[in-house]
């Protein structure tokens, strides 16, 4: 495997208008990964919530490029991957799963 790229990764702990404390990996001023709040009621913050619960050593970011989501999902876990393909495979089946609805989430 041969490295492309290589960033100059600044890792943050950030403060949002609601007082969750996320981690932010900043790439530059405008593009920068926010990990995902848990405390989100939407089924991304609900999924979160649940595999950090059970694997406090998973995390999950967001990108965030010229002040907008770009779609893309950075995670990182030191666990085999089997275990939380499972697991989510389990939750998003579950009653409680479902009763959240995907919310356009602003920036904090």
């Amino acid at each position: 495997m041969e490295v492309i790229k290589q960033w100059d990764i600044r890792l943050e702990l950030v403060k949002t208008k609601t007082g969750a404390l996320l981690y932010k990996i900043n790439v530059s001023d405008d593009h920068f990964f926010l990990e995902q709040n848990p405390l989100k009621d939407s089924k991304y913050g609900f999924a979160y919530r649940k595999l950090k619960e059970k694997y406090p050593e998973f995390y999950m970011f967001w990108e965030i490029k010229n002040n907008r989501y770009t779609g893309k999902l950075l995670a990182g876990i030191f666990l085999e991957k089997e275990d939380i393909d499972e697991f989510i495979k389990q939750e998003l089946q579950s009653e409680e799963f479902k009763q959240y609805e995907d919310i356009k989430e602003n920036l904090e």
